[in-house]
Order: C-alpha cells, then sequence, then structure tokens
C-alpha cells in the first residue's frame, strides 16, 4: 500500500515537530519574498493551496493505516494559516474523526495570515485542535525587516501575536540572530526584545542566519549586508537575552545553525543562560562551541 499523503520535496517542519505526521494543505509559502529563505524558492515548490478533496482523503487513509498511533499533527507547507478558516475547519474536523488519537496539531504562521482572521475565528481553530503555532518574526526592527522584505513591521508582528494569544493559541516565535548584520546589529537584538516583550510568548527561538546555498538572495536585495563572525553572534544574543523581561517563556537556541546551545525557562532563568554566554565571549577556546562541521543547516 503506497503511503497516504503526497509530498513535494523538500519538505520542512520545526525540529519540536520531529513525532508529528507532516500533513501538507499547501504547497510553498504565499510570501515567498524573504531574502534570507530558500526553503521555498524551488520550481516545485511554487505555492498553492492543496486541493481539499485530496487532504481529506489523505486524513481519512492515515486514520485507516495508523489509527490511533498519531498523537500529533503539523500542518504544512510553510504557511498553511493562508487558507480560509472554512478550509482549515474541515481540515481540523477531519482530524478529529479519523485520527481520534491526535492530541496537538500546529502550523507555521505568517503574521499576515492572522490579519485576515478575527479572534471568534481563531478560537474556532483553537477549539477543533489548533493548539500550537509557529512565527517566524525574524526581526522587531522595522529597518531589518524592510531591507529583507519580510513584509512585517514591529506593530503587525505585535498584533498578530497579540490576537492569538487572546485566541488561546500558542506561540512560539523565531527570532534570527545575525540577520541585520554588522551595521543593524545593535537595533536588531533590542527591537527584538522589545517585540518580545510586548507578546510574551509562550516559546521563544533563537537561529542563526545561515545560506547553505550562498547569500546571493540576500545581497539582492540587502546589499550592504555584512556578516557577524561567532564572537559578534555571541555579543548579540547576550545584548537580545540581557533586553529580554519574560514572564514565563520557554527558551531555546538549540536549532543545527546556533554556535552555543542555551535552553531555560525566562525570565527564571535568564542570569545562568546570560552567565553561560559571558562565559563564551570571555574564553571562547573553553566555551562548549558546536563545530563549524557539526552545523546541519
Amino acid at each position: 500500500m503506497s503511503f497516504p499523503i503526497r509530498y513535494v520535496e523538500p519538505v520542512y517542519r520545526p525540529p519540536s515537530e520531529a513525532e508529528s505526521l507532516i500533513l501538507p494543505v499547501t504547497n510553498g509559502c504565499s510570501w515567498n519574498r524573504c531574502a534570507f529563505c530558500e526553503m521555498y524558492t524551488a520550481p516545485q515548490k511554487r505555492f498553492r493551496p492543496r486541493d481539499e478533496e485530496e487532504v481529506l482523503e489523505s486524513i481519512r487513509r492515515c486514520g485507516e493505516a495508523f489509527g490511533e498511533s498519531i498523537k500529533r499533527v503539523f500542518l504544512a507547507d510553510g504557511d498553511a494559516m493562508t487558507l480560509s478558516t472554512r478550509r482549515l475547519v474541515a481540515v481540523l474536523q477531519a482530524i478529529r474523526r479519523d485520527l481520534p488519537g491526535v492530541r496537538r496539531i500546529a502550523s507555521y504562521c505568517l503574521p499576515r495570515n492572522v490579519r485576515k482572521k478575527s479572534v471568534a475565528e481563531l478560537r474556532e481553530l483553537k477549539d477543533l485542535g489548533l493548539s500550537l503555532v509557529y512565527v517566524g518574526a525574524e526581526s522587531g526592527d522595522d529597518d531589518v525587516l524592510s531591507r529583507v522584505d519580510k513584509g512585517e513591521t514591529f506593530e503587525t508582528s505585535r498584533d498578530a501575536l497579540d490576537k492569538l494569544r487572546e485566541a488561546g493559541i500558542k506561540r512560539s516565535v523565531m527570532i534570527l540572530n545575525g540577520l541585520g548584520g554588522r551595521a543593524f546589529s545593535r537595533q536588531h537584538a533590542l527591537n527584538s526584545a522589545a517585540l518580545m516583550n510586548a507578546a510574551q510568548p509562550e516559546f521563544l527561538a533563537t537561529l542563526v542566519v545561515s545560506f547553505p546555498f550562498g547569500d546571493g538572495r540576500l545581497r539582492e536585495k540587502f546589499p550592504e549586508w555584512e556578516p557577524l563572525d561567532v564572537p559578534d553572534l555571541l555579543r548579540e544574543m547576550e545584548l537580545f537575552l540581557s533586553a529580554l523581561e519574560l514572564e514565563r517563556t520557554v527558551f531555546r537556541s538549540d536549532h543545527a545553525s546556533n554556535w552555543l546551545v542555551l535552553k531555560g525557562t525566562l525570565g527564571a532563568d535568564k542570569s545562568g543562560l546570560l552567565q553561560q554566554l559571558r562565559a563564551a565571549i570571555a574564553e571562547p577556546e573553553a566555551a562548549p562551541l558546536r563545530p563549524a562541521w557539526a552545523r546541519g543547516l
């Protein structure tokens, strides 16, 4: 029997969705203009919603094949929340009916997706099982966001995060260490911290901006961008963490792109995390930095 789901390679998902069923409801990303991102630039990943009947049939066949063994579902590709509320409701209802063992449904979410939906609509999705979204804020600095063509601002990101919180959907926010380059490093760190302080997300992750296929796409839009070396990346992180005033946010800086692995809860573990960072800055040769060859990007 063939696998119940048709995938279009490459397929991406957050690290914490490693044990989830990856269920594509769209192909690619509806924005797909961010200068730092090459995830969905391949011709076969051109954005389009998946055929609704195909998605519902995939869910039904997964139910037949796997029964109640599936506990988590991740709605792919990069932009599932761009679908209408009606279509998302149909998907979530099918998961509830055909995959009764599922306890968590998650998705990537662009801030612009949330502008199109009311809090009442988001609550409906939450009530049907959508409990977590991964929001790539990338930066809280408007200069950086404009230069990388993110299509968002501090205010649009904050508004989206506030709506999701009001609807009861947990938010995992991603900030890109080094995205502003050398010239904008300080304001990128401080304004990203200000955005997180305003939003108080349940989860926060930092990744290091990386270009496994080269930085040509970025330089077309941000020609003055200069990369940070490892010590400067750590200093930017130290500035970012120092400015955070979070009440109860699970923090992770353990993606394969990160040089120094940091884990904790903010604010309880803030001082300890800063100590680790400052020790690595002061004595990099003694720090437990990930070797370059091990940074799977």
